[in-house]
């Protein structure tokens, strides 16, 4: 029998209502012919309450007690889903992670799959069951305890079933329906794309785009898995939402596909550091063991006097989120206290945000900086730092002009349009 996978995200199954809604999704599947895995997140809004409780219950908490607080939401999901299924005739059994089980790291809060086994599932659709509806975003560690997998783990989990279970698609169903050119709530003009290379949609979702979690991107392009956005709210079919696959199976696609954007966040600047071997790692070394999460990075020569300074000397600019400047710049100052790193210095910009560009075809066309320089500049927009790779290019500016850029960027690509 072809097995499907399914996924609703928390807006899909908000309410009972909703709850019944994606039900019926499932029910047509199941008419199709498929035995369906149906992976679910919390309803909307109930992660955020249950991680309130915790804070609020012990503010240093104990992160095994956090996940066994919190992954409570999906299992109260998984089995309203697996209970509605059955009043629609549908023969359904809800599993919690263990109960599959779902194997995983000991990293409680951020745990990364070992194993999916597939013997007690497989059991139970040979048993005759259609459906077996499993509470995403949770797992169990090698101590026998819940672990949870991060915000927006339930995608993950759709992926990691899909792969293990060989399923012909894993279907993410959302309150988008697909996958846009950018965000429509900016650019009036956003088209939804009909199909994505897993290598763009890594970088899109990486850049901002929140249509699905970076991990199970990451996953579903390892394994090879054909994943499709589509809306939990509109009737869909087989041509529905936006299908994310192998560079291989589009047949011909724009130089540029999306434009995609982060206002959160922040430019941080070390002026005048020694310019030596090993410097760059005695600056990032302290902050990734910070946690700070760095992306772009620019040195250039300081314009700043060399006097008190012997031999050659740098500035040392890069972006971070803007929640994590405080550690960052703890992190800095600590190391210049303990003389690891010597610099004049720190100069912090939070008024920034990133614009991108993505195309699989960057790779085989020139002008792409160009075009995109080009359109920035005719609507004043200064660049403040870039970075590229293959199929990306990436700059910061100020946050004020960013709506205006992502709007020109579109157009300078003519992204409204499918050729």
């Amino acid at each position: 029998m072809p097995l499907l996978v399914m996924k609703f995200g928390g807006t899909s199954v908000a309410d009972l209502a909703r709850i019944k809604n994606a039900a019926q999704k499932v029910k047509r599947e199941v008419e199709r012919g498929y035995d369906v895995i149906v992976i679910v997140s919390a309803m909307s809004g109930k992660t955020n309450e249950l991680v309130g409780w915790v804070e609020q219950t012990s503010p240093l908490f104990d992160a095994r007690e956090y996940d066994a607080v919190v992954s409570s939401g999906e299992n109260v999901t998984a089995g309203l889903m697996a209970l509605t299924l059955q009043e629609m005739e549908v023969p359904a059994r809800s599993w919690q992670g263990w109960q599959v089980p779902i194997r995983t790291t000991s990293q409680h809060s951020a745990a990364r799959f070992l194993e999916i086994p597939r013997e007690n599932l497989d059991a139970k659709f040979a048993e005759g069951f259609k459906v077996a509806v499993v509470a995403g975003f949770q797992g169990v560690s090698p101590e026998g305890r819940i672990t949870t997998l991060g915000r927006g783990g339930s995608d993950t989990t759709a992926v990691a079933f899909a792969a293990a279970f060989a399923a012909e698609r894993c279907d993410i169903y959302t309150d988008v329906d697909g996958v846009y050119t950018t965000d429509p709530r900016i650019a009036s003009k956003a088209r939804k794309l009909e199909k994505i290379a897993y290598e763009e949609m890594l970088e899109l979702a990486s850049l901002g785009a929140k249509v699905l979690q970076t991990r199970s991107v990451e996953l579903a392009m390892r394994y090879k898995v054909k994943l499709r956005v589509l809306s939990s709210f509109e009737d869909t079919d087989e041509t529905s939402g936006t299908l994310v696959c192998d560079e291989e199976d589009i047949m011909e696609s724009k130089v540029v596909s999306g434009v995609a954007y982060s206002r959160d966040e922040a430019k941080m600047t070390l002026v005048t550091v020694e310019d030596r071997p090993g410097v760059a790692a005695a600056i990032f070394g302290p902050l990734a063991e910070a946690g700070v999460n760095v992306d772009m990075i620019v040195q250039n020569i300081s314009e700043k006097d060399y006097g008190s300074h012997p031999g050659s000397v740098t500035d040392m600019t890069f972006s971070c989120p803007i929640n994590q400047v405080a550690r960052a710049r703890k992190a800095l100052e600590d190391a210049k206290a303990e003389g690891t790193i010597v610099y004049d210095d720190l100069v912090v910009d939070t008024e920034v945000a990133k614009v991108s560009v993505v195309g699989i075809g960057m790779r085989s066309h020139a002008g792409v900086a160009a075009t995109m320089f080009k359109a920035l500049a005719a609507d004043g927009v200064n660049i403040k730092v870039i970075a590229t790779s293959e199929i990306k290019i990436s700059v910061l500016i100020d946050r004020k002009y960013m709506e205006l850029a992502v709007q020109a960027l579109h157009d300078a690509f003519a992204l409204e349009t499918a050729n």
